[in-house]
């Protein structure tokens, strides 16, 4: 998964000297109840890594008794789907059995999010007999092992010694029979109306066709084998050991998996909301509820992002007056911004590359800065690059992807840079401070550090946390000062508004029916953003229902906690320490709520 995996490395979490809101934190106690619900979580931990071997590569756990993981990938049939629901039906039971009160508070709030985790688990396949209601189809522009496979054995499968490479290798063999998989159960699904919009389809066909039709021995697949062993000083024929797996294996497995989307096409129902599945409002309003933690239903979703549309449009328009550009609606003139040439790097390798280093310096400048806002910093090192090319025509605009947990794979914050015009200049700080630090990679990497919450809780996120946090670091940005210039801050405004935006068109496509079309008109004429990034976004929303609004909905229960606090501490009131809940792991709002307001009530004391 991209960003919302959150991964990262275990380290001694260190707490800084201030005095304010965070002189409460909770600790995990040592007492027999406190060790045996530990272990219960360690144990419920350990089950689910050593029935997932991609999350074993993952967190850097597929090596000494987990070295076996390092060869397979995880069965995707249905048999797998009811045994893991009875496994997660059992770790809630053994859960639920726990005495509350004689455990500490730490544990408390631990065994309430890891209830609450599992509790999401059981929803897609008890009520519906899916894997997920927020990614309801098997094969889309985004998501199947045609999608991922590839871009996880060349990232995260590392290769460091000969048997890493007969582990490659191994893997390999298994892409074919779980493009198998994905295509039986796929054909399953569609039997039952579950069946990507034809666009999706068409856009998936385009990408399993490329994967297909690379070069075997310079594919993808072959070379980042070759190229790791060799810079490894791994000796062995593993060009041409790769090269026959994919011509006797993967490629009968796409060629099948073609022929069937192919066959399957035809048969789609039209639309593009998930409204067009049978189940498809009950559908939508579980992955809001998961994607929120709220009940707010569709409309008042819809609503809250039309007022923060108008909101945030507003401001803009001030700045964009100061800029000398009046004439128009807000998001014209953004687009018109978006045009100007002192704004866009060259579409060459060296425009790309020069952007990566703008991105580098942004976080850099925004690390100078962190100690002023977080008592705690992160430890765990950040790459950025680009989208791997093979995949950038249905990937994210950019994501995040958490280091392993031993320290062998940096966290990478990864950009979609197929086209550099979907990235002015301006905008590129904001998604700097969201995707990096101030952002995912400092809440997830202290969360990581963090010895008071199990391994459990360090690997699974809430979005509208997480999300919500991410865009709340935008501001953080805008406090400490590091947009350089109107313009730049303007590009921060418009992060919001586009999450704002989101708000409207998701709820517009599930709810009341939108074209995709119509939504990405929406987003265009709100926001200014070129229609072709705007469309892969709207094509991620239709295919991914609701996990769109987590990002404003989180926002907004942020920042109300920090106003809160600030009204309710006064000049006792220290951000750096307001920020070290961030050490307690993600959480539901509701829960995160209760957290800060206990928070407050220990420092009026």
């Amino acid at each position: 998964m991209d960003r919302r995996e959150f991964i990262g490395a275990a380290a001694l979490l260190g707490i800084g000297g201030a005095t304010g809101l965070m002189t409460a934190p909770l600790r995990a106690q040592t007492g027999s109840a406190d060790a045996a619900l530990s272990a219960l979580f360690e144990r419920i931990f350990a089950e689910s890594v050593a029935r997932s071997p991609e999350l074993a590569t993952q967190l850097g756990l597929d090596r000494g008794a987990g070295a076996a993981l390092k060869a397979q990938l995880a069965p995707r049939t249905a048999a797998r789907r009811a045994d893991d629901l009875a496994r997660v039906r059992t770790a809630l039971e053994r859960l639920r059995a726990v005495d509350r009160q004689t455990v500490s508070a730490a544990n408390r709030l631990n065994l309430d999010v890891v209830i609450y985790q599992l509790e999401g688990q059981t929803v897609a396949p008890t009520r519906f007999g899916l894997d997920s209601v927020v990614r309801p189809y098997r094969l889309f522009q985004q998501g199947g092992a045609y999608f991922s496979v590839p871009d996880f054995l060349n990232t995260a499968h590392t290769v460091r010694a000969a048997e890493d490479a007969e582990a490659y290798l191994a893997r390999l063999e298994a892409f074919a029979r779980v493009l198998d998989e994905d295509t039986a159960e796929q054909q399953a699904q569609a039997a039952r109306g579950y069946l990507a919009p034809g666009w999706s389809l068409d856009l998936t066909l385009a990408q399993l066709t490329r994967l297909r039709g690379q070069p075997v021995e310079t594919g993808g697949m072959v070379m980042s084998l070759v190229t790791r062993a060799r810079a490894a000083g791994l000796a062995g024929d593993w060009g041409a050991r790769a090269a026959r797996i994919v011509t006797d294996k993967v490629q009968p497995a796409l060629d099948r998996q073609i022929a069937a989307l192919r066959a399957l096409r035809p048969t789609t129902r039209d639309g593009d909301g998930v409204w067009r599945v049978p189940d498809g409002e009950a559908i939508y309003a579980a992955a809001l509820a998961q994607m929120t933690t709220t009940t707010m239903s569709p409309d008042e979703v819809h609503r809250m992002g039309l007022a923060q549309v108008a909101e945030i449009s507003a401001e803009l328009d001030t700045i964009l007056k100061g800029q000398g550009l009046s004439t128009g609606s807000v998001g014209a003139r953004l687009a018109e911004l978006n045009r100007r040439p002192d704004q866009l790097y060259p579409d060459t390798p060296a425009g790309r590359a020069a952007l990566i280093d703008s991105l580098n310096a942004d976080v850099a400048r925004m690390g100078a800065a962190l100690p002023r806002f977080f008592a705690t910093l992160p430890t765990q090192p950040l790459e950025i690059r680009a989208v791997p090319a093979d995949i950038q025509d249905g990937a994210s605009n950019g994501y995040y992807r958490g280091a392993s947990l031993d320290g062998s794979r940096p966290a990478i914050y990864f950009i979609n840079l197929k086209d550099v015009g979907d990235w002015p200049k301006y905008t590129l700080p904001a998604l700097s401070y969201h995707e990096g630090t101030p952002g995912h990679h400092l809440q997830i990497s202290l969360a990581q550090q963090s010895k008071d919450i199990p391994t459990l809780r360090k690997l699974g996120g809430f979005s509208a946390y997480s999300e919500g946090w991410a865009l709340y670091a935008e501001s953080i940005a805008d406090e400490a000062g590091v947009y350089r210039t109107p313009v730049e801050r303007a590009g921060f405004l418009q992060s919001y508004l586009f999450r704002a935006a989101r708000l409207v068109v998701d709820t517009g496509l599930h709810s009341r029916r939108w074209s995709r079309t119509e939504a990405a008109d929406y987003m265009v004429a709100t926001t200014g953003f070129a229609r072709p990034r705007t469309e892969r976004e709207i094509e991620r929303y239709c295919t991914q229902p609701g996990q769109a609004c987590s990002y404003k909905v989180g926002h907004g229960v942020w920042q109300r906690l920090r106003e809160e606090a600030e009204r309710a501490l006064g000049k006792r009131f220290d951000v750096r320490q307001f920020h070290e809940v961030l050490s307690e792991g993600a959480m539901p709002l509701t829960l995160l709520e209760t957290r800060v307001r206990e928070r407050i009530a220990a420092q009026q004391g």
